[in-house]
């Protein structure tokens, strides 16, 4: 039985993504900030030294878009940092590593859907520094799953699905309509990683997200819809919701047919939380 070490085992993805890959026959290495703190190089070594994984899927991450703009320094520390340390040792060791990135690292200037190799350009700290893990993990590894997703939402976290369900009894709900992407469930990108593992697919850069493309609007009208609520909800523009960060305008990724369409996933999401 080959041996799974997960970073970031205790946040949204990886709460679903163990339990996959143990039904697929992984023995799965569950590490969080606990047991190993990824930007302590001598820990890193000495915990995939001892634990000697077939692979390691690097979940662990700062995620905070926003706050990443006034806080660059932990951001970087931890998604670039963080990440050369492990690409560094899973080199020395010999093991593939799988990297979690973000359709953030584009800038949302192209009419098309992003294709794996084509070049990133970041808007936003955030993108910025999961742009540098991939560099670290293309600098050191020769063994390497770089896995870019966006818009996820899962049941262990917060996410759009649940914010816009909280919000639902507003007497008026405007959600941005010019921004597009591809909305993921967290249970999607976790089959689409261990069918990567489980298929020793070859090494390279993948799109793990949903199929099919929307607005954040045209997600909120659907969530809406599929749990049977009635909302006055108006699309508008980014700029009535200014933030910190600024968000590329069109980040659909093609993803090789990897996932299912949104629409469908966010369909079973929804009967599974109880809708």
């Amino acid at each position: 039985m080959k041996k799974i070490l997960v970073t970031g085992a205790k946040g949204m993805l990886g709460h679903d993504l163990c339990p996959t890959l143990e039904d697929a026959g992984f023995e799965v290495f569950e590490t969080d900030l606990h047991n190993l703190d990824i930007t302590n190089p001598e820990q890193v070594e000495k915990v995939l030294t001892a634990e000697k994984p077939d692979a390691v899927v690097h979940c662990a991450a700062y995620t905070n878009v926003n706050k990443a703009e006034e806080d660059t320094e932990t951001a970087m520390k931890i998604n670039e940092g963080g990440t050369e340390n492990l690409a560094k040792t899973c080199a020395k060791l010999d093991i593939p590593i799988v990297y979690i990135s973000t359709d953030y690292v584009f800038d949302g200037t192209k009419k098309e859907a992003y294709l794996p190799y084509d070049k990133p350009n970041p808007l936003n700290a955030y993108g910025l520094t999961k742009l540098k893990g991939e560099e670290a993990v293309q600098r050191h590894c020769t063994k390497f799953y770089i896995t870019r997703t966006s818009w996820l939402y899962g049941l262990h976290g917060k996410n759009f699905v649940e914010t816009m369900i909280s919000l639902a009894d507003k007497p008026e709900l405007k959600v941005v309509d010019d921004q597009i992407g591809c909305p993921t469930w967290t249970q999607e990108l976790a089959d689409g990683i261990t069918t990567l593992l489980t298929e020793e697919a070859p090494f390279g850069i993948y799109h793990i997200c949903g199929s099919g493309k929307t607005s954040w609007y045209g997600f909120a009208k659907e969530i809406f819809e599929l749990a049977g609520l009635k909302v006055n909800l108006l699309p508008c523009k980014s700029d009535e919701f200014p933030s910190p960060a600024k968000r590329p305008q069109y980040s659909v990724m093609y993803n090789d047919n990897i996932c299912r369409t949104w629409k469908a996933a966010l369909k079973d999401y929804m009967k599974l939380r109880g809708e």
